[in-house]
This record gives C-alpha cells, sequence and structure tokens, in this order.
C-alpha cells in the first residue's frame, strides 16, 4: 500500500510521519485489499472551538473510496480518531460484503432445492 502524506502548514517530522505510517499500515489486517492512502495533515489556529489540528484520510480500494476526517486540538489524537473511523467504516465493509455472499448462496440453495429456475 502506497501512503502519502500532505502537510499543510505543519511541518513533517519523522516522529509525526512514523506515526501516521504505523496507523495506517494497521487498517490492512481489515482489509487486505486497501491500494493507496491520502493523509492530510493540516494546522489552522484561527479554527473555533480551539481544535487546531485537522486529519483528512482518503483510502482507495477496489469499489468504493472511504474517507474520514476529524479535528482535535492534539495532531496526535486526531490521527488516531481519523483512523479509528476509517476502521469501523472497513468493518462494515466487510460485514456487508460477506452478508451478500451468503445471501447469494442462500437464494442459490432455495432455488436448487425448490426447482424453481429465475
Amino acid at each position: 500500500m502506497q501512503i502519502h502524506l500532505s502537510p499543510r502548514h505543519i511541518t513533517l517530522t519523522a516522529a509525526i510521519h512514523a506515526h501516521v505510517a504505523d496507523k495506517v499500515a494497521h487498517l490492512e489486517e481489515y482489509c487486505g485489499e486497501i491500494l493507496a492512502a491520502h493523509v492530510v495533515l493540516l494546522f489552522d489556529e484561527h479554527r473555533s472551538k480551539k481544535k487546531d489540528y485537522q486529519v483528512k484520510i482518503h483510502l482507495a480500494l477496489p469499489g468504493p473510496d472511504l474517507h474520514a476526517e476529524d479535528a482535535e486540538d492534539d495532531l496526535y489524537s486526531a490521527i488516531d480518531l481519523a483512523v479509528h473511523k476509517l476502521v469501523q467504516q472497513l468493518r462494515k465493509r466487510k460485514t456487508k460484503v460477506k452478508e451478500a455472499s451468503k445471501h447469494k448462496i442462500r437464494v442459490a440453495r432455495e432455488v436448487q432445492r425448490r426447482g424453481y429456475s429465475r
């Protein structure tokens, strides 16, 4: 998986890069089909509610892509919460795919058992 980082008004340190790479690589445990990840790190000192750091993550997957964003007063917590949102989306996607395949199998068995033809 390719990870592309775009810092905006932030100096990208090795620690930030390592943290983002570790968290995004962890997403491959939930879905091995991730093609690429684009992470945008924003700092805006004029934002309201004192949530200065904003993180946007875009995952390229076969089928619909996934997006998540979060804003916090700490960069690392914003990264963690955005990744957590993506984990929830990946779990939902995996469940949906599994249920769809199970449904197709159930319908095929029922058709065969009852002798229907569609």
